[in-house]
């Protein structure tokens, strides 16, 4: 307290001239509207801003909420889309009986590793068995083909990467439903970029068509998007084209993608499975 009292008489000029200058300062914009209007429109434009900033913070702490609310809304829509459902028809004389069947619904999880610069690139995801991850399951993003789920445990899973050399996709170009299948680039390990195979030299393929998913596999629907045709060209002698696609899924900023759980999968597989010779 000694102290206190030592400091404020040392310094009992300067706290003089403060609250003096403080004092005159509130009676002077008392006093002269003109003024005063000044200081309030400076003090609500700064409190404005004080507002402005602190609405920011409050939303940017509240930013992984809204993200995961978004991202299972947008799975929930993406199940009740046209290719979600198969039609189960039975003609039964003249009469037919329509049934819309679920096919494929899609779990949202959010991306907690990944890779794309390695020549075999991994991501690992926020769900597992508990949540009916299973291995084999196709996975997207919210713009495109992302990979195929390689290994799960309890709470997650890894996803085999399209930026993998063992990663195959059956894909066709959309404008004139030739098929064949996307691979990584073997020789420019570009994350942007896959190349188109097996599409014949005699189809007339642009710059610009899109490349989607075929639906002749059981990992994805047909018509999802990856990519679009940047060049395209003959390796010499070779009866097929040489296409490079734009990829629609940007790899390096990944964080939410939907695993794709197809209904008639089992089924399918079990059908096309080779039989043992009698």
């Amino acid at each position: 307290m000694r102290n206190l009292w030592l400091f404020i008489s040392k310094y009992n000029a300067f706290f003089l001239f403060v609250i003096f200058f403080v004092t005159s300062l509130g009676l002077f914009v008392t006093y002269n509207s003109f003024q005063r209007a000044s200081v309030l429109n400076s003090s609500n434009q700064l409190i404005g801003q004080a507002y402005e900033t602190m609405h920011y913070l409050r939303s940017y702490l509240h930013l992984a909420v809204v993200n995961d609310s978004l991202a299972a809304e947008n799975a929930r829509l993406k199940s009740q889309l046209p290719n979600a459902f198969y039609s189960d028809s039975v003609d039964v004389r003249t009469k037919q009986d329509t049934v819309l069947k679920q096919q494929y619904i899609y779990i949202v999880a959010q991306v907690v590793n990944n890779s794309i610069h390695l020549g075999d690139n991994f991501i690992t995801i926020n769900r597992g068995k508990r949540h009916g991850i299973e291995k084999g399951m196709g996975v997207i993003s919210a713009s495109g083909v992302v990979g195929i789920v390689k290994d799960v445990s309890a709470n997650y899973a890894t996803i085999q990467s399209l930026l993998h050399s063992n990663t195959r996709i059956s894909a066709s170009i959309a404008e004139n439903n030739a098929f064949g299948s996307l691979v990584w680039g073997e020789e420019n390990h570009d994350p942007r970029m896959a190349i188109l195979k097996d599409i014949p030299n005699h189809v007339k393929v642009k710059r610009g068509q899109h490349v989607v998913t075929s639906g002749f596999s059981t990992l994805f629907p047909r018509g999802l998007p990856i990519g679009r045709i940047m060049r395209t060209g003959v390796k010499g002698g070779e009866s097929f084209l040489d296409i490079e696609v734009l990829l629609s899924t940007d790899f390096s900023t990944l964080q939410y993608v939907y695993v794709v759980k197809n209904f008639s999968a089992l089924e399918k597989l079990q059908l096309e499975a080779p039989k043992p010779s009698k």
